[in-house]
């Protein structure tokens, strides 16, 4: 580099950066930033999966556990990790990472933080067609598993349909959502009024939200589900960023809006019928990984892998507190419903004092 050249660099020359070079250190440290959050929640979901699999009635070391999980045959924890901790485990991370991922992208698509499933009445549709299939047509749990599918598929259709109205509104569809749920909880409620002890037993631990006594034959179809649906909803992540700068301008950038929403709603809520099909309704994790994900992550770029990240580690951390850490034993979906709650009220009243609507 010349003389001249070099005096003419703004690094050298000790000029003001530019515009665009203030853009793209921005842009750097934000990847940066964004790696290492997903880094160390990586990092941390395994940790915590490693320890659900060590600790119980009987511990394990770390050695044994890598050991069951590679096949081995290991005397005591072969039953113990591979039957009964292990498929546990796998449940929480899938589901709860099925959770995040729909949870965030009907927040992202609706641009309010109150639009995740368990609010509008997705998850409320698959309670009481659970509680239904439970209590009145004693099905068994596969066919329990499936009725909550199909029941929570037509509820979001359902609510889609009622809120189109040349678009759909985030609002429209956040209001009607909840009027449905309200009135799905009210079946719910009489349904079990009516139940049995022991279907009033089985329907409630369903509906609290709990990963006792999973197994691999439930563990399989949401595995299935999250790695077919999960890559749609991360092949749209561009066209769903997009729809948070309203329909006309995603329109204008070339974004087919109504078949960008469709499949985003279709795949978002076939994650969340088939998590609930299998460990009920985990109470909030969808509400909460998309907040918290973009408090953790910051500004910019997609919140789905995030989001997924943090409805794991919620899940897990929230079962492993659950079994060992209050006393007593409660559901997943006590403990997490114990944090969601508080997090809910003080998410309405921001809102409120900042002069938003809900």
């Amino acid at each position: 580099m010349s003389v001249d050249a070099r005096s003419t660099h703004p690094a050298i020359a000790g000029q003001a950066p530019s515009t665009r070079d203030l853009v793209g250190a921005g842009r750097r440290a934000r990847k940066q930033r964004r790696d290492l959050v997903m880094g160390v929640l990586g990092t941390l979901i395994v940790a915590v999966f490693l320890v659900s699999l060590m600790v119980g009635n009987t511990f394990y070391t770390p050695i044994d556990v890598v050991r069951v999980i590679l096949g081995e045959d290991v005397a005591g924890a072969g039953f113990t990790v591979g039957r009964l901790r292990l498929p546990r485990a796998v449940l929480a991370v899938i589901a709860g990472a099925s959770f995040g991922l729909a949870g965030v992208t009907f927040q992202t698509m609706l641009r309010n933080p109150l639009a995740s499933p368990d609010i509008i009445g997705i998850s409320a549709g698959s309670s009481a067609a659970a509680a239904f299939a439970i209590v009145t047509l004693s099905l068994g749990a596969t066919a329990v598993s499936v009725f909550a599918i199909v029941v929570g598929l037509a509820v979001a259709v359902l609510v889609y349909l009622l809120s189109y109205r040349s678009g759909v509104a985030g609002t429209r569809l956040i209001l009607i959502g909840i009027g449905i749920a309200a009135m799905l909880d009210s079946v719910t409620a009489y349904i079990l009024s009516r139940a049995a002890q022991w279907d009033l037993q089985e329907a409630t631990r369903w509906l609290t939200g709990s990963l006792n006594g999973t197994n691999w034959a439930q563990v399989g179809p949401v595995v299935a589900a999250l790695f077919v649906l999960g890559p749609v909803l991360l092949g749209q992540s561009r066209n769903l960023a997009a729809t948070q700068l309203g329909d006309d301008t995603a329109a204008a950038l070339g974004v087919r809006v109504d078949r960008t929403r469709l499949i985003v709603i279709v795949a978002a809520v076939g994650l969340i019928a088939f998590a609930t099909a299998a460990s009920g309704p985990i109470a909030f994790v969808a509400f909460l990984s998309g907040p918290i994900a973009s408090r953790i992550v910051g500004r910019g770029g997609s919140m789905l892998v995030p989001a997924a990240l943090v409805g794991a580690l919620l899940v897990l951390v929230a079962d492993l507190a659950g079994q060992y850490l209050l006393g007593t034993r409660y559901p997943v979906g006590v403990v997490t419903g114990v944090l969601g709650a508080p997090f809910l009220i003080w998410l309405i009243i921001r809102t409120n004092r900042s002069g938003g609507s809900l």
